[in-house]
This record gives structure tokens, C-alpha cells and sequence, in this order.
């Protein structure tokens, strides 16, 4: 019997909009070949919501977000509220809605295509057929620690983060990561800064004993995170999964993003609880608004993980396929060197995907 798949779909900002909606061309094309029900729709979030509720993350939103199988994201924020503080933020949506779904494993496939390998600025020689599954921890570290502040201490400004981790917050994203790879190569690299900071001693003891008792199987390998940063430039081919906590994931999953060439291929996934958040990994490129000049593909590859999260692995494959196809075809936008536009790459994955079929996108 087919399912029925319920998403709320959060457009968001700046290309949110336009790359979403070449997500949903694909997804509504897996559905139909699928044969399940897809219900979709839209709510605000980011700057857009603060235009129009007060908030950037507003209440219809949060319960719908709940109440849905999963939820798609296409980004937030803009110049427009660069200036906003606090729960004003944009990226206060982003955070809010972390903590509202529960998502503590943030996965961030990178993979470097043999067609595009050229075009990364480490040379095509290093990076050239590098996969890698980055395992972030999404709802701990500095990023939630408190407390927090930024205050006047006597007559001088003081800004305080307070980065902790629980051995249960440690242990369940080191589970993730190692079942990961297990799926993959069998290798996990985890990434601390053990010599400095007594809560990266806590996390490398941890995810010593997660794999001593549990995953023995699995190969597991430290690294400080600076010499990670070098390591993953240097040889990015010698990784499989790496795991590490919010911060320093944050920022190895932006310096991964350099290997491909372009931050508009990769996909996000952000999981462990009911709903699952999928999104791309880029921002809201305010530059290129409207000019057709978005790369929709890390929607669409996050639309595919979104699928195969959902149990429908079969569609995920094809859509995957089908980006590798178009890419081998040079059916690429700008910032890979080509000439098609959003609309002209999402029409081509649809295609390859499930053939000629109408696909009306919001």
C-alpha cells in the first residue's frame, strides 16, 4: 500500500523560494512514480516572517512543523535583518526549530563528482572522487550552553559561551556516526580539541567506550579539529565519516563544502527524532535573487535524503542517479560554470528521474 507523506515546506528567504521549488518538481514527480499521496504546504520562517508576524519563527509555523512526516527548508535571513538581535534574529528560526523537533545529528554528505572535480580549488588530483558523511552533533556544545551572556563587567563589555556535552548527548551522535559507517567504508574520524578543552576530554572518552562496547567492527580514529581543518584539505580522500561536535562541525562542514567547488551541491539532512529537517547547506545568496542563476541541486539532494528517511529509498536512488546524469551532461548554472538556469537543472533531474511526467511546482 503507498503512503502518504506529509511535509511542511518553510521557502524561507533570498533563493530560498526559487531552489525549493525545483525540490518540490522533484518530489512531486517521486510521489507519482511511487504511487503515494504527497501533501504539501507552505508557512514562513526567517525574514520573511519577521515582515509579517514579528518573528522569525512564528507559532502556525512551529505546529506545523510537529505535526508534519517532515520538514524542507530552503534558507533564511538577508541584509534586510543583519542589524536584528536576540530572538530577532533569522537565524533564531534556525535554532528554534533544532530545538522544537528534537534533531541532534546533523548529516552533510560531500561528494566530489568526476565532471565537476576541475572546478574545486584544491586541485582535481586531491579531490577528486572524495565522499565523505560529516556527523555533526545539532542541539548541544557552545551553541545552547549557558550560561550566556553579553554584559558589562564593571565598566568593561564581557561576552560569555559555555560550551558543555552529557556522556548521553556524546554517546547517542557517536551511535549515529558509527552506524553510518558501517552503511559506508567502516572508518570514523572523530574530532575533538581533547588537549585543551576538558568537554572534548569528556567526548574522545566517550566515543572510546561507544565503540569499544558497541561498534568494535568499526574503525575509529582521533584528530584535533585544527589538524582535521588541514587534514581535510590536504587529504580529503583519507575520510570516511566524521564526527564531531556543534561548533567545530559547523565549521568543517563549511570548509568541506570547498572540495565540490560550490556550497549550492550539498545537501543537509537533520535527524533523530519523529520529524526530520532537510535543507541545503547554502545561505540566501541575496546577490542573485530572481536572476535564475540558483544552483537547485543541494535542495533536490536534500529532498532525496528527505525520501530516503521517509522509507522510499528506490526514489531517493533515481534522484540521485539523476543529478550525477545531469551533471555528467553539463546541465549546470553558473557558479559551475555553466549557462542553465534553477528552473532549466530541476526540469533536467525531474526528467532523468522519472521521465516525462508534469511536474507544477509551487
Amino acid at each position: 500500500m503507498s503512503q502518504t507523506l506529509n511535509v511542511a515546506v518553510l521557502p524561507g528567504d533570498g533563493i530560498g523560494p526559487e531552489v525549493t521549488r525545483e525540490a518540490l518538481r522533484v518530489l512531486r514527480a517521486a510521489a507519482r512514480w511511487r504511487e503515494c499521496e504527497l501533501n504539501l504546504s507552505s508557512y514562513a520562517v526567517g525574514g520573511n516572517a519577521l515582515d509579517r508576524y514579528g518573528v522569525p519563527l512564528p507559532e502556525a509555523t512551529r505546529q506545523a512543523c510537529q505535526a508534519a512526516d517532515a520538514v524542507l527548508l530552503g534558507a533564511i535571513g538577508g541584509p534586510k535583518w543583519d542589524s536584528n538581535t536576540g530572538d530577532l534574529r533569522c537565524e533564531a528560526a534556525l535554532l528554534g526549530l533544532r530545538k522544537l523537533l528534537g534533531v541532534y545529528a546533523n548529516l552533510r554528505p560531500v561528494y566530489v563528482h568526476s565532471a565537476l572535480a576541475a572546478r574545486s580549488p584544491l586541485g582535481q588530483d586531491r579531490v577528486a572522487g572524495a565522499d565523505i558523511l560529516i556527523v555533526r552533533e545539532l542541539t548541544g556544545g557552545i551553541y545552547f550552553g549557558a550560561p550566556r551572556a553579553l554584559r558589562l563587567q564593571g565598566t568593561k563589555r564581557l561576552g560569555l559561551n559555555t560550551m558543555v556535552y552529557t556522556e548521553e548527548e556524546v554517546a547517542r551522535i557517536a551511535r549515529v556516526a558509527f552506524t553510518w559507517a558501517r552503511r559506508r567504508s567502516g572508518h570514523v574520524t572523530s574530532v575533538d580539541k581533547a588537549n585543551v578543552l576538558e568537554c572534548s576530554q569528556l567526548w574522545r572518552t566517550v566515543v572510546g567506550e561507544v565503540h569499544a562496547e558497541e561498534f568494535p567492527d568499526v574503525t575509529l580514529s582521533h584528530l584535533y579539529v585544527d589538524n582535521a581543518a588541514m587534514q581535510l584539505v590536504l587529504h580529503p580522500r583519507a575520510f570516511d565519516v566524521i564526527l564531531t561536535g556543534n561548533l567545530f562541525g559547523d565549521i568543517l562542514s563549511d570548509l568541506a563544502a570547498t572540495l565540490p567547488g560550490s556550497l549550492g551541491l550539498l545537501p543537509s539532512a537533520s535527524v533523530g527524532a519523529t520529524v526530520g529537517l532537510f535543507e541545503p547547506v547554502h545561505g540566501s545568496a541575496p546577490d542573485i535573487v530572481g536572476q535564475g542563476r540558483a544552483n537547485p541541486i543541494g535542495a533536490i539532494l536534500s529532498a532525496a535524503m528527505m525520501l530516503e528517511t521517509l522509507s522510499e529509498e528506490a526514489a531517493a536512488r533515481q534522484v540521485r542517479r539523476a543529478v550525477n546524469l545531469t551533471l555528467d551532461q553539463g546541465i549546470v548554472t553558473p557558479d559551475l560554470g555553466g549557462t542553465a538556469s534553477t528552473t532549466t537543472v530541476g526540469e533536467a533531474i525531474c526528467e532523468v528521474a522519472f521521465g516525462r511526467h508534469p511536474a507544477h511546482a509551487i
